[in-house]
């Protein structure tokens, strides 16, 4: 990457903060605002004013997702928050703007969607990369919720997507056994080639004897009627997005213990993340011609 661009990176987890210093070794200027020093530990000291921030910038880079209560910016590293009011909205006009969850902000306002959002969370190239440590950091969760080994272990994976084959595949690379569940023909068929064992999505087993259950699809796979099929100390790792596939007052009182892990790669593997976003947004620029234009 040899053209020399100013970024300004808002908000967001510890993926901005790698994302930036990683821009700034390709030999941009980079800017970053809504966060606090000593909770990043950053190289690159955060702007106190946003408009020092924006100042110059040829592209914003907002986080994934924008915002998770639809009236803040999501910063959770910012010691105040930032309101997604029309002061913050004007801010952005005419800026060229990198963002995940674009939905999120279409959501607030009709203005909103008159900015230049361009979703680099939309992507599938994106997404294939992000199901790497997105799995990594789920059976970092089973590792620490089970009393045994993974390779000692008996998992099922629900759904065979892209976090589902990439996370099925590590499970049995690290020793464990592995079923899988699925609705295509399709899906049935790379199960079996691969070695697992093949299950249907709409007709579970009526014994779910597993150390660790992951659920990637999100709809609601563990009603009642599913939950009360699991055994005695099965853990649930529910990997799906909001509102998620597991009926929580159903679990809570048969006592199943269901983890919500959504955002992975911001809490497992933040730098390797950063850098997944960082090269998606080069090629979303090339793409678009933006390199040149920026000047």
């Amino acid at each position: 990457m040899t053209e020399k661009t100013n970024f300004c990176v808002i908000g967001g987890d510890a993926r901005g903060i790698f994302m930036a210093e990683s821009l700034i070794k390709d030999g941009h200027n980079v800017k970053i605002y809504g966060y606090s020093q000593k909770k990043t530990g950053a190289k690159i000291t955060p702007k106190k004013d946003i408009d020092l921030a924006l100042d110059n910038s040829d592209f914003i880079i907002l986080p994934v997702p924008v915002t998770r209560d639809g009236k803040t910016l999501n910063a959770p590293l910012f010691d105040s928050k930032i309101d997604l009011d029309d002061e913050f909205r004007k801010k952005l006009e005419t800026k060229n703007i990198f963002c995940g969850g674009s939905g999120t902000l279409h959501n607030i306002g009709e203005k909103w969607k008159n900015l230049c959002l361009m979703d680099y969370s939309s992507r599938e190239d994106f997404a294939i990369l992000n199901a790497v440590p997105t799995a990594e950091g789920a059976i970092q969760i089973a590792m620490q919720e089970c009393e045994g080994t993974i390779d000692s272990g008996n998992f099922l994976v629900v759904g065979f997507g892209r976090i589902g084959k990439i996370l099925s595949k590590k499970l049995k690379n690290l020793g464990g056994k592995v079923s899988v569940s699925a609705r295509s023909a399709l899906d049935f068929a790379w199960i079996q080639t691969l070695g697992y064992e093949p299950l249907e999505t709409n007709n579970l087993p009526e014994f779910l004897d597993y150390d660790v259950i992951f659920n990637t699809v999100p709809h609601r796979i563990f009603d009642r009627y599913n939950l009360l099929k699991c055994c005695e100390g099965v853990k649930i790792i529910d990997l799906a997005s909001s509102p998620g596939g597991v009926d929580s007052d159903t679990a809570d009182f048969l006592d199943i213990k269901v983890i919500s892990a959504t955002g992975l790669p911001g809490k497992f593997s933040p730098k390797t993340a950063g850098e997944i976003i960082k090269k998606t947004i080069y090629k979303m620029i090339k793409e678009e011609g933006l390199w040149k234009k920026s000047k």
